[in-house]
């Protein structure tokens, strides 16, 4: 049995789930962290001590980090995400990973948290702004990338897809004034009409 625990409302679990589904793999989703809770039980932190999701458990394996999940899924046989033989076009898709995991969705944080989990009366408007004004710097790096490639680690789609388009989704859904990045929307519009997209994506922004 393969099992994904991990609430549909977090974007690292929408890694997860969008790999998954790109691959074809059965699975269940057992819901874990936010209003769920279950993350803080003993039994849960035996599987992942951070105490965070997602967590995929496959046959006694056991492994957290959504970045690392879709590595492990790019590495299955006959995998449509299998990772470029070579060495630097490889690189380049670790580039990407850790460039959403690292610059882009940290610099959106304060903005998401705000606007989506803080009432508005509360909101914290000069940290929304700074967090707008980071996020805009990486959406204009993205922008400018895209303008010379399909997709984001070259012509192919791959897991730096699935990983930055995770975190656009979530840029483009903010109720917050954006520039306008053309590139960028042909590339997300294009990827979240995907089947595994449209699976991983489904639910609303909490």
């Amino acid at each position: 049995m393969r099992r994904l625990w991990g609430r549909a409302n977090s974007v690292n679990v929408q890694k997860a789930i969008w790999g998954l589904e790109e691959l074809g793999l059965p699975y269940e989703r057992r819901d874990a962290g936010g209003a769920h809770g279950v993350v803080g039980e003993p039994s849960y932190r035996a599987l992942n001590p951070n105490g965070l999701v997602p967590t995929l458990e496959e046959g006694g394996f056991v492994l957290w980090e959504s970045n690392a999940i879709l590595r492990y899924l790019a590495r299955q046989p006959g995998s449509p995400l299998a990772l470029p033989d070579e060495p630097r076009p490889c690189a380049r898709v670790d580039q990407w990973l850790d460039w959403q995991a690292t610059t882009f969705t940290p610099s959106m944080r304060d903005c998401f948290w705000q606007l989506i989990r803080v009432p508005e009366g509360q909101r914290d408007l000069p940290a929304i702004e700074a967090s707008r004004a980071r996020t805009e710097a990486g959406a204009a790096l993205l922008d400018a990338h895209l303008a010379g490639t399909a997709f984001v680690a070259g012509e192919l789609f791959s897991i730096a897809d699935i990983a930055v388009g995770c975190a656009v989704h979530r840029w483009l859904h903010l109720p917050i004034p954006r520039d306008e990045r053309p590139n960028l929307v042909r590339w997300y519009r294009e990827i979240a009409q995907r089947p595994a997209a449209l699976v991983a994506l489904a639910g609303p922004m909490t």
